[in-house]
């Protein structure tokens, strides 16, 4: 679809799924709180212009240029995929209750377990807490691990997120990708 969705294409998106890019064994496994209904209807994660996912993924040094949405499969190749905590589609993240929440990092921690990716990044703070009841966490690394999967909090890359810049998210998300690195080379 290269054009913008409707109004009732987005309707119709509502509550559905997107499927994951993960395999087993990654680096990194990204984590978002929920597609929108954007990537609801595109099938793509973090799909919404805008949103500063992809931007922030280049700027921290995890793919060689700057990729789209509907690139997303080639991330496995570099060892990166996508996931979500709570796989149905909303217009806000907001509309996400505490128990969806805690009920998505519980099937977020098997999924985990079974596909043991180095590190677990979950891009936003605030989902983060709710869903493993870690409520002082902050960005960064976690002392928790999920198995052996380490676990680090990025920010929300949303663009409602202003307390953010295109700058800043870039160099928290090059932190990870240090740590990702260094972890591999031991």
């Amino acid at each position: 679809m290269s054009t913008r969705p409707t109004k009732d294409q987005l309707a119709a998106a509502q509550d559905t799924t997107i499927p994951d890019v993960i395999a087993p064994g990654l680096d990194v496994l990204f984590c978002g709180i929920n597609p929108g209904l954007y990537s609801g209807v595109l099938k793509q994660h973090f799909a919404r212009p805008g949103n500063r996912f992809w931007p922030a993924l280049h700027a921290g040094g995890f793919t060689p240029r700057l990729y789209k949405p509907s690139e997303q499969e080639q991330l496995l190749g570099l060892r990166l995929g996508i996931t979500n905590v709570v796989a149905r589609t909303t217009a806000r993240a907001d509309e996400l209750t505490n128990d969806e929440l805690r009920e998505g990092g519980q099937l977020l921690a098997a999924k985990v377990l079974k596909y043991r990716p180095e590190w677990l990044a979950v891009v936003g703070i605030t989902a983060y807490r709710t869903a493993f009841g870690f409520p002082k966490a902050r960005v960064g690394p976690q002392e928790h691990r999920i198995g052996d999967t380490h676990v680090w909090v990025l920010p929300n890359p949303s663009g409602l997120n202003a307390h953010w810049t295109p700058a800043g998210l870039g160099e928290e998300f090059g932190r990870l990708r240090t740590a990702s690195r260094d972890r591999r080379n031991r």
